[in-house]
């Protein structure tokens, strides 16, 4: 019988033993002096590395794994695929880290971009050109928590003779496998709820294909952007309780979901497990919990005394650690992106995202309270 995911993660790829230790060790090094495994430089290969790269592959139930220094690292290493002339078609609501390579980098290689809202097939098909190598999509988005049916998305990439790749960050293979549902390619900001913690930056990419594989090996080891032994060490450890954090993630998140939609403060609430979310059903079709992270939008502009009035909610970038953080995306996360295209997305000086952390949710709703409250 198959172990079940949560020993998995406990347990990893366990790729070797090494003394007998519980502990996959953290190999420190820069090179080898003629290694019996085949290990030369640590950029190439490291064993700790390698334990991660395979417990982060088993848990996509994929075949081939890769740890970069950042999930911007891994989502460039995607991008390298591309050619000059070719095409991408990608989701219009997008990290803005992702969008700001886009229009500041990857555009000025000679790769052509096509933004589309990938929830409607239709649309999506639109964007695609004769040169389109690659459907680049997040379900949910961020920050707007739009979903996009992978299943569909997978079916017209490949007809089209494109990969999909799908960034799994928001949710995990704790909830969500996109290479089930037939992506090419999985890739995720580590640094988020895999480590788990807040220490750590770390991309991960997944994939079925020997050839993808083959090409991300040869991206890793010539653009030097492999993550290093210690922070793969780390984020094995994380690793080990992702199951317990997710659990609770996605229990706090959909309370504090359903106090915000209740709060006359609080036009809108964007959360994928709302029965009120245009995509709930869908949701629950492909993915099994709704995750650690939720937007809303005030009914008024007063935005900075909810931002620096929590106690236990810091006003932070980043999401899925244990401490809950609340984010502007407007000067924060997505300052990059064009304010017409922001605005056009929802993404309003109104907007703010929450990644709800481990603390009791009690003592989270008490904070949010707090924080929209009105003060004369």
């Amino acid at each position: 019988m198959k172990p079940h995911f949560e020993t998995l993660a406990v347990h990893g790829a366990e790729t070797a033993s090494y003394e007998g230790a519980i502990s996959f060790p953290i190999f420190q090094t820069s090179t080898y002096c003629e290694s019996e495994r085949g290990y030369s430089y640590s950029r190439s290969s490291n064993p700790t590395r390698n334990e991660l790269e395979q417990t982060i592959a088993l848990l996509e139930g994929g075949k081939f794994g890769f740890s970069f220094s950042s999930g911007l690292a891994a989502v460039s290493t995607v991008f390298s695929l591309l050619r000059a002339g070719d095409t991408a078609v990608v989701s219009e609501d997008l990290y803005g880290g992702t969008d700001r390579g886009i229009r500041q980098i990857w555009k000025g290689l000679g790769i052509r971009f096509s933004f589309a809202d990938t929830r409607d097939l239709e649309k999506t098909e639109r964007a695609f050109d004769d040169r389109t190598k690659l459907l680049f999509l997040e379900t949910p988005t961020n920050p707007m928590m739009r979903v996009s049916d992978i299943r569909k998305m997978a079916d017209l990439a490949h007809a089209h003779g494109a990969i999909l790749c799908v960034d799994n960050t928001f949710l995990t293979p704790a909830l969500q496998k996109p290479l089930s549902m037939g992506a090419d390619v999985v890739v995720h900001s580590g640094t988020k709820l895999l480590a788990g913690h807040h220490d750590t930056l770390c991309g991960h990419l997944v994939t079925n294909s020997e050839q993808i594989a083959e090409r991300f090996g040869l991206l890793q080891r010539t653009l030097g952007n492999a993550l290093a032994p210690f922070d793969s060490w780390l984020t094995l450890r994380g690793i080990q309780t992702l199951p317990l954090r997710v659990e609770t993630h996605c229990e706090n998140a959909l309370r504090a979901a359903e106090s915000l939609e209740k709060h006359p403060r609080v036009k809108a609430v964007h959360y994928p497990f709302l029965p009120s979310h245009p995509q709930y059903e869908l949701m629950k079709k492909q993915a099994s919990g709704g995750g650690c992270v939720l937007s809303f939008e005030l009914a008024d502009d007063d935005v900075w005394p909810v931002l620096r009035g929590g106690k236990f909610i810091r006003f932070a970038e980043s999401l899925g650690g244990t401490t809950s953080l609340i984010t502007y995306p407007t000067t924060q996360t997505h300052a990059s992106v064009p304010e017409k295209v922001r605005l056009s997305l929802g993404i309003t000086p109104r907007l703010l995202r929450l990644s709800v952390g481990l603390e009791h949710s009690d003592d989270l709703l008490e904070d949010l309270e707090k924080m929209l409250a009105k003060h004369s």
